[in-house]
Formats: C-alpha cells, sequence, structure tokens
C-alpha cells in the first residue's frame, strides 16, 4: 500500500531540501505518500515512489501507514 508520511507536500520542497533526511515544508494541504500500490505501475512501487496529491483525510484500500520510530 501507498504509506502515509509526516510530511507535506510541497512541489519544489526535494530540488531545495537536505540530502539526508529531508522532513518536508512545514505547511501544506497535501500530506506525502511513498512506495505505491497494488493498483499503480511498477515505477512507483518503490520507495522513492511519491505521492503528494492527497488530503490527510483521504481513505482508499490502497492507503495504510507504517509505525516508525526514530531511537
Amino acid at each position: 500500500v501507498w504509506e502515509w508520511c509526516e510530511d507535506w507536500f510541497g512541489e519544489t520542497y526535494y530540488a531545495e531540501s537536505p540530502l539526508s533526511n529531508p522532513s518536508g515544508p512545514d505547511s501544506g494541504t497535501y500530506k506525502v505518500q511513498r512506495g505505491g500500490s497494488w493498483e499503480t505501475f511498477e515505477d512507483m512501487a518503490r520507495t522513492a515512489g511519491r505521492l503528494g496529491n492527497n488530503l490527510p483525510q483521504a481513505t482508499s484500500d490502497a492507503y495504510g501507514f507504517r509505525v516508525a520510530r526514530t531511537p
């Protein structure tokens, strides 16, 4: 499934972001989703695959989340 991320989506953010562990813009309208799903083409089914066109409250059987913790 596409994994919801904490990051807000910024159209040009990654062109200006830090190379290591970019955290996304401080605010926005859409949240980032990564990784692709069963309904995407194979070029998006990778961790670098990124969407930023869904509102945080959007739902789908192709969306999920992964619990992660910073050590």
